[in-house]
Parts: structure tokens; sequence; C-alpha cells
């Protein structure tokens, strides 16, 4: 039997993935089928998601690992525009140190699920999977 840290290990590029195409597809839902227009924090979040659906998809079908150097940083920058916006919609103070002017106001929440679970905190908890996956499987498997 498999352990969980060796399946995640060796499933670590499919498992990142997939919660990017997750992502992609939550996003591209809510603003194309349900019409909630991004706000410009959101914008830069898809800036730092999208890239990854292509660029761990080619990974996965390569089984090349050597491409987590260049999909972390995304990760952490992406993860943490989402922090910051997350903390925008929830801390009220924080909207007006750098408001959005154009659009949609960057702290109005279309999705506020159970009163904390909101779409940056959403995007920000795929950029941690998909860092925390890629973490976890860069380095090689131990032989058995």
């Amino acid at each position: 039997m498999m352990k969980f840290s060796t399946f995640c290990r060796r499933h670590c590029l499919y498992l990142a993935w997939f919660v990017s195409v997750i992502a992609v597809a939550g996003s591209l839902y809510l603003s194309e089928v349900l019409h909630y227009e991004p706000c410009r924090l959101c914008w830069f979040q898809r800036i730092f998601m999208y890239p990854q659906l292509i660029l761990l998809g080619i990974a996965t079908y390569r089984g090349d690992k050597r491409i987590i150097p260049y999909v972390l940083p995304l990760c952490l920058i992406g993860g943490s525009i989402s922090l910051y916006h997350y903390a925008e919609q929830k801390i009220p103070a924080l909207s007006k140190i750098l408001p959005c002017t154009i659009g949609v106001p960057c702290n109005e929440d279309y999705l506020n699920f159970l009163g904390f679970i909101t779409v940056p905190l959403l995007a920000l908890i795929a950029f941690a999977l998909i860092a925390i996956l890629l973490w976890t499987g860069r380095k090689e498997e131990p032989a058995e």
C-alpha cells in the first residue's frame, strides 16, 4: 500500500495541474456564465493562475518536474495578491488604503459562503495547494 506522501510526491504534477484546471474553470464560470465582473485584483490573480494551467499541463504530459522552480514563484506572488485581496474584503479599513477606482470595487463580495468563503480565499487555497504539491514533489522519490 502506497503512503499518501509517496502518492503526492509521485503524482505532484498531475495533482497541481488538476487544481489549476479547477481554479481556471471556476474563474471562467464566475465571469462568463454568472457574469460576475472581475475586479482589478482578480485580474492580477488570473494573470498568475492561467499560465500555470498551460505550464503544468505540458509538464504533466512530459513528466518533467524541472518546471517546479518556475511555477512556484507564480504561486507565491498570486497567493500574496489573493491574501491581500481577502484581507481587503474582510478588513474594511484596508479598502481605503488603495481603493479600486475603476470597475468593480475590490472589497465587494460576489460569493460569500458561510460568511468567510470568498473568491479570493478560493484563489488563495488553489495557489497554496499547488505550491504545497509542487514543493512536496520537487525531490526525487526515495528508492524502495
